[in-house]
């Protein structure tokens, strides 16, 4: 079916394919699929990111193909054109065109490029074969843990460690496409009235935690009712969960004071404002992403205290006076995350998990004196991996003899009714990866 761009339906499958095949080398290289993409013109991002994420998620099938066709690698250039080519066709059922039109189109993408003119016979030879032996191929890789969950085998090992029950399904999970989620602003609108607007625009939706709505089909933002007005933003059901678990069981009679710590994009920033009356410190190390947090506020028409500086040194923004409440949403590795960024795992190295956590161990350690007595501090990360949320959580606890842990939903997994730590999770949501810890200052 022809788009509504003209532009767009003139450009060419070996296009594109050559395109897909440029982000993903940037990507084996360490950089972020959004980067990548920002590099490209706009006309091309479109289909190439649709192409790249369905690439990403079959990565790993593809390398173990590859290998089996090439024993020794191909230049970096045409390993990526030819591992693009075999992610999108090595499955009949997802593939997004036929195998031939994909070798055809691939080829041509290679006789095209400088970097794999060259190459072009080889990538040709390679393809022709996979499409005389497909089946045996595909079934010589099913063995083999690469290709079956398209997760570096160390990633795969942490999971093994931290989730033993549950490892497969979280690795499947991140394999498929998440939904688009919308928080409803409770200062606009109601959830059930928002779901009869969606219904009135003939977008079917259905109910997602406590003031959320989940789209049946992804839309671009523009073409979300009300949207524009501020009546909506996206944002994951595991996320929203944060806002209001920090200011349960607060005196939201009062004027709160409340710092966002590493608040962009600004998503939690606004949920607190829009259901309690506070004097938010929204803080970013990024100067560039507290614009985005200006944005975020903007469009939706709340106000809050927009800081550039570091959470960990605290003696360069803050004034000295003490939080009621604060939100840590602490930088992670992002593996709850996988099924929206699915070029996670292969930006990630094993390292970045102790890192990380030494990082997160930083910020706590940095942000809990400023908090009041009997005020709350709400711990979370997009991150399955228990160095990262629980264990993170108990050190500081073992450490800490003035704080104490309050019921919290600890660590959600992506598409489970339940967390891993036995605390009941009602909720019928479809979520990412997520841990929450609220911690409470006891007064002295």
């Amino acid at each position: 079916m022809p788009s509504a761009d003209p532009a767009r339906d003139s450009i060419a499958l070996w296009q594109q394919l050559q395109a897909t095949a440029a982000v993903l080398l940037l990507v084996r290289q360490g950089t972020a699929t959004t980067s990548a993409l920002e590099k490209l013109m706009p006309v091309l991002r479109p289909g190439v990111q649709a192409l790249t994420f369905q690439v990403l998620r079959s990565l790993g099938r593809a390398q173990a193909l590859r290998q089996r066709l090439a024993s020794r690698p191909p230049p970096n250039e045409t390993d990526a054109l030819l591992c693009t080519a075999l992610a999108l066709a090595w499955n009949d059922h997802s593939a997004p065109y036929d195998a031939f039109t994909l070798v055809n189109q691939t080829v041509e993408a290679a006789k095209r490029a400088p970097a794999t003119k060259a190459q072009a016979n080889f990538i040709n030879a390679c393809l022709r074969r996979f499409l005389r032996e497909k089946s045996a191929l595909v079934a010589a890789t099913d063995n083999d843990p690469l290709a079956r969950w398209n997760h570096p085998a160390w990633w795969v090992a942490h999971l093994k460690k931290d989730h033993p029950i549950h490892w497969e399904s979280i690795l499947t999970a991140n394999n498929a496409q998440a939904p688009m989620t919308l928080r409803v602003n409770a200062m606009k609108s109601g959830r059930d009235q928002y779901l009869g607007l969606l219904k009135a625009a003939n977008i079917e939706a259905i109910p997602s935690g406590e003031c959320g709505v989940t789209l049946v089909s992804a839309l671009p933002v523009q073409a979300i009712a009300g949207f524009a007005e501020g009546v909506v933003s996206v944002q994951d059901a595991a996320a929203q969960m944060a806002a209001p678990l920090l200011l349960r069981g607060l005196d939201l009679a009062l004027p709160l004071r409340v710092l966002d710590a590493c608040a962009a994009p600004g998503g939690k920033t606004a949920h607190l404002l829009e259901l309690a009356r506070c004097d938010v410190l929204a803080l970013d190390i990024d100067s560039q992403r507290c614009e985005r947090i200006r944005e975020t506020l903007q469009r939706l028409g709340l106000g809050a205290q927009v800081v550039a500086g570091d959470a960990a040194n605290p003696a360069s923004w803050w004034d000295g006076r003490p939080f009621d409440a604060i939100l840590l949403d602490a930088p992670c590795t992002a593996s709850g995350i996988v099924r929206r960024h699915p070029d996670v795992p292969w930006l990630r190295r094993e390292s970045d998990v102790a890192r990380l956590a030494a990082d997160q161990t930083r910020l706590l350690q940095a942000l809990w004196p400023l908090l009041k007595p009997g005020g709350r501090l709400l711990y979370c990360t997009c991150s399955v991996f228990k160095a990262e949320g629980l264990d993170q959580v108990q050190t500081f606890l073992v450490h800490h003899t003035d704080a104490s842990l309050l019921p919290s939903p600890g660590h959600l997994v992506p598409h489970f009714r339940a967390n891993l730590e036995g605390v009941p999770d009602n909720s019928e949501d479809d979520h990412d990866g997520f841990y929450l810890a609220l911690l409470e200052k006891r007064a002295a």
